[in-house]
């Protein structure tokens, strides 16, 4: 039993399984107030989901809006309004698709990149500070682990 489990009070017994799925939780959340404030940095107005689609365009170069539909499960209205938004800012740009001459590909404004690439090294240098006092070996040991763990998501969401 973890020694949180006995300051609670619960005298079930805590698996390692219930410490992955706690932790994982807070990351989580964690996660999501850095992306909150990441988007803050990129734009004053720019809103977390729609700092999501951007990472994604700005990850493949360019692509379509129904992608990123398929990609983040969520309806092609709501990324349709997020990519308004992108356009109104200035931060993402519509391009004919060469491959369908009735479709659009959504791509990095100049702008949007800089701001983007701005914006992230900020939060390399924030979470550089975080494990500065861990050891080399570490902070690899993480990323192995962290990169271990998303590539079997991948391979059960099959994305």
């Amino acid at each position: 039993m973890t020694s949180a489990a006995r300051a609670s009070g619960n005298m079930r017994t805590v698996t390692p399984y219930d410490d992955v799925e706690r932790e994982l939780a807070v990351l989580l959340r964690r996660a999501r107030t850095m992306n909150r404030d990441i988007a803050v940095d990129v734009h004053p107005d720019l809103q977390p989901a729609a700092y999501a689609l951007m990472s994604r365009v700005a990850e493949l170069g360019s692509v379509r809006a129904s992608d990123l539909s398929d990609y983040f499960g969520i309806d092609k209205g709501g990324v349709s309004r997020q990519v308004a938004l992108l356009e109104r800012l200035g931060l993402v740009a519509r391009e004919p698709d060469p491959d369908d001459g009735r479709a659009q590909r959504l791509v990095l404004t100049p702008d949007g990149g800089s701001r983007l690439t701005v914006a992230r090294e900020g939060r390399r240098r924030r979470l550089r500070a975080q494990l500065e006092r861990w050891a080399d070996g570490d902070v690899s040991a993480l990323g192995a682990l962290l990169s271990r763990f998303n590539r079997e998501m991948d391979s059960v969401s099959g994305k």
